[in-house]
């Protein structure tokens, strides 16, 4: 269980050891795509998957099928999730496994190639940077004891997302679209292996759109993002090991007019797509870049992975923040008429002037500069080998991890004038200059037992964390916080295969989220006991997962961001405690394909059925909760999603149809605050997706998003309400070799 070190505070983090169990055997002599680049965790084949957890691969072709750039469209066809869309384009996706808070995706282990990918994912997991779908070959998702390897954050699970490996011969594509709201996308990649060893891989994907939203009185509400990849790879084989070297690089960046400012639900309700003209000046500008190092090594019976990693977010957010001296903007939209808020209300829209008395509703305007690293070295192995009458199948990893945030956030006052923005003389103040770091050492084994038709996995995390903050505002440099928290981290699990086409999996593990490093000792970190009862059934034509959960929360802790509004302006990354909590849930995800002459017909159902309860009274000033009574559910949790896909497949051409149900959330937990007893609207939505293969010419492909044109209410936060995104028309041409 967990055993606490404490410096000066309180408790801190997890991970996992990461990664990749590394490909298959070495079966033939095909050079050496066993290690199918070990990033990707979970194999792809038809017969049954034995792991025992609960795991989902989202494969190549099902990627390409609706050609989404957005992660929170991909895992609608994922049972667990819970989302809460904000832009629409998932530009900063709000993700969440199995209840645990959506926002900005901070307590969800993200990867890239089986590398932690958010900017700090210890010192401030908030991942306001996300990688580009376009380029990504799969996607995994691992929930309850099958992310025991994966973390820091082990409570929700693990997301996976796999870049295109180097190929085996020469490959090229090339994939351009365009579409309704002027959005284009330019997409490519060529690549080539060549008789001494050496391969190489070059990607590059430009995205942008005007944006769906009409800002008052006219101006940019899209974005423009880019991302390029080099992955240079040597690889030779030995009489008894075959080795690899990779070096990867990237960089991206993203330019978008993206805001926190909603609508008022009246004016949701005239125009779901409107932009108050208080948003006109928001922006957010940000770069990243990553460097990563893989050797790999493979013998009879083992293999073993090191990585050395290296990345880098520099990000500027100039955006609306609030008034100089008046309501906030989440109660400001939520009462647009009570009080004195139809005065604000009126500048807010441009409708009337700032005042030039007392200059209290002057606009304040935000600039939020952060700068991260995240880097380490971490090495996995697995070791196959007969003892004491099991099969054994060791896995054991160890990683050495830091990273970094620095803030630098500013606000400057503007007067509302004839409905443009001016700046005021007054002059700009520092709201945040601060700086948290970790350093964490990371350890885990795991062995699976095998005996006849059952598998027994015991595994052991161990985190060991070192974690500074320092506020750097002038004369308050005594403000200095340091702790150390070590934790151990239990779980077991086993499958039992019925037949060879039906198996059956339980599970218990140990749930962790650490507190960030500036946070008061007070402040425990959040930790549960996770159970999972399931069952899989694969016949090579239907597919079946069936997954009961349970999380038992002995504290469940929440921080507030800029992404949540309302009063985490004022307790910005301030973090509460939320006493005992359960999450239970029924998780289903089926497939099968059909035949019907000399067409397929895949169908797919995907069900989640999630609820939850608080088992403590209590009173929080955390705008997501409240004045809590023992029973209430947890805020943006939706009680059933579904998802339902039916395609019709031909020799050069298919079809396919997706639709999506999401009921009702809750905007709060408990009562007293803003969004108290409002609930997001249940939406259904339709997307539809048809291609045309020309052979050796290439494919034509079109889809349409939102093919009904449904347009709900998906979230009041930050500030306002918030629609999803409209119908879109894409067309597209791709060309491979």
């Amino acid at each position: 269980m967990a055993s606490n070190a404490l410096n000066q505070q309180g408790s801190m983090l997890g991970f996992g050891g990461l990664l990749f169990c590394a490909a298959s055997a070495l079966a033939d002599d095909t050079q050496t795509d066993r290690y199918l680049e070990t990033i990707q965790i979970l194999g792809q084949q038809d017969s049954l998957r034995t792991e025992a957890g609960s795991t989902t691969v989202i494969d190549e072709l099902q990627l390409q099928k609706f050609s989404f750039d957005d992660i929170e469209r991909i895992l609608a066809t994922v049972p667990g999730i819970n989302i809460r869309s904000e832009d629409g384009y998932g530009l900063r996706p709000n993700i969440g496994f199995r209840g645990v808070t959506p926002e900005r995706s901070k307590k969800i282990t993200l990867m890239e190639d089986g590398v932690l990918i958010a900017p700090a994912p210890y010192s401030a997991s908030a991942a306001y940077y996300f990688p580009m779908m376009a380029k990504m070959t799969a996607v995994e998702v691992f929930k309850g004891p099958a992310a025991i390897k994966y973390g820091p954050y082990t409570v929700a699970g693990a997301l996976n997302l796999v870049s295109r490996s180097v190929p085996d011969s020469l490959a090229a594509m090339a994939d351009i679209a365009g579409g309704s709201d002027g959005y284009l996308k330019g997409h490519g990649y060529v690549g080539d292996r060549f008789d001494n060893g050496i391969g190489v891989l070059l990607e590059g994907v430009h995205v942008e759109s005007d944006g769906y939203k009409q800002l008052d009185g006219g101006g940019d509400t899209g974005f423009s993002k880019n991302e390029v990849m080099a992955k240079l790879r040597y690889d030779w084989q030995g009489d008894k090991v075959n080795q690899l070297l990779e070096l990867k690089l990237v960089y991206a960046d993203e330019d978008s007019d993206e805001t926190y400012l909603g609508l008022t639900d009246s004016d949701f309700a005239a125009q779901p797509n409107r932009r108050y003209v208080a948003s006109s000046l928001d922006n957010m500008n940000w770069e990243h870049s990553q460097f990563q190092l893989t050797h790999f090594i493979e013998g009879e019976g083992f293999d073993v992975s090191t990585k050395a990693y290296r990345n880098d977010l520099s990000r500027a957010w100039f955006k609306l923040n609030g008034f100089v001296d008046g309501p906030d903007l989440s109660s400001l939209l939520q009462n647009p008429n009570q009080g004195v808020n139809d005065a604000f209300y009126q500048v807010l829209i441009g409708a009337a002037d700032s005042s030039a008395i007392n200059g209290a509703d002057n606009l304040l305007i935000g600039t939020n500069d952060r700068d991260y690293f995240s880097q380490g070295l971490q090495s996995d192995w697995r070791w196959q080998l007969p003892l004491w009458g099991f099969e054994h199948n060791l896995h054991g990893g160890v990683r050495f991890h830091q990273d970094q945030i620095e803030r630098n956030h500013t606000e400057d006052a503007f007067a509302m004038q004839s409905g443009v923005l001016l700046r005021t003389t007054d002059p700009r103040a520092t709201t945040t200059l601060n700086r948290e770091k970790t350093s964490a050492w990371s350890l885990y084994l795991q062995d699976t037992l095998s005996w006849d038709k059952l598998d027994i996995t015991v595994g052991v995390r161990g985190e060991f964390l070192d974690m500074e903050y320092q506020n750097r505002q002038p004369g308050k440099e005594g403000d200095y916080l340091d702790k150390t928290t070590n934790v151990w981290l239990p779980g077991i699990s086993t499958f039992y295969r019925v037949s060879d086409n039906l198996g059956v999996f339980a599970g218990v593990h140990e749930g962790f989220v650490p507190t960030s490093p500036a946070q008061d000792p007070r402040i425990e970190s959040e930790s549960s006991i996770n159970y999972e009862l399931g069952s899989r059934f694969n016949n090579g034509t239907s597919k079946v997962e069936a997954v009961l959960f349970f999380n038992d929360f002995d504290n469940l802790k929440e921080s507030c961001s800029f992404s949540q509004g309302a009063s985490c302006l004022d307790n910005l990354d301030a973090e509460f405690n939320g006493g005992e909590v359960d999450v239970y849930g029924l998780e289903l995800a089926a497939e099968h394909l059909a035949r019907w002459g000399d067409f397929e017909l895949p169908l797919s159902l995907s069900y989640s059925y999630l609820d939850s309860e608080f088992q403590t009274s209590f009173d929080s000033d955390f705008s997501l909760w409240g004045q809590v009574s023992a029973g209430d559910q947890l805020p943006y949790l939706p009680e059933h999603q579904l998802t339902l896909g039916v395609g019709i497949t031909a020799a050069k051409w298919s079809v396919d149809l997706q639709g999506r149900y999401l009921s009702a959330m809750k905007e709060a937990a408990g009562t007293g605050v803003t969004l108290s007893g409002v609930e997001t609207d249940a939406l259904w939505t339709l997307d539809l997706a048809a291609a045309y293969d020309f052979g050796g010419y290439g494919k034509l492909y079109g889809k349409v998003d939102n093919l009904l044109d449904e347009q709900q209410i998906v979230s009041r936060r930050p500030y306002g309400a918030r629609p999803n995104r409209p119908q879109q028309f894409i067309l597209g041409y791709r060309l491979s070799y």
